[in-house]
């Protein structure tokens, strides 16, 4: 089993910044791949971006050059800075942990950017 808990969103004005945080607890000493996803009302959940534990790191197209995810593995928690974020980035942003063919999520953090 693997706990996720997001923290860090909030209400924002467009062009702002947030950072999420999400901490992993659990058997977590095999987890790789940590991700955020996001989903905005009446859309479908959609990949942000993932980071191994090793660093490596894949972005949406529309997270590239905005977003940076990084990871503590001392810690346990993955990072998502947002930089000029833009009302479309509207959504719940959720944590995700792919571990043994199944996949852990978070309960989601609210993002709501104004225009």
């Amino acid at each position: 089993q693997v706990q996720l808990v997001e923290s860090g969103g909030g209400l924002v004005q467009a062009g702002g910044s947030l950072r999420l945080s999400c901490a992993a607890s659990g058997n977590i000493f095999r987890l790789n791949v940590m991700g955020w996803y996001r989903q905005a009302p009446g859309k479908q959940r959609e990949l942000v971006a993932t980071i191994t534990s090793g660093g490596s790191t894949n972005y949406a197209d529309s997270a590239k050059g905005r977003f940076t995810i990084s990871r503590d593995n001392a810690k346990n928690t993955v990072y998502l800075q947002m930089n000029s974020l833009k009302p479309e980035d509207t959504a719940v942003y959720y944590c995700n942990a792919p571990l043994f063919a199944m996949d852990y999520w978070g309960k989601g953090t609210l993002v709501i950017v104004s225009s």
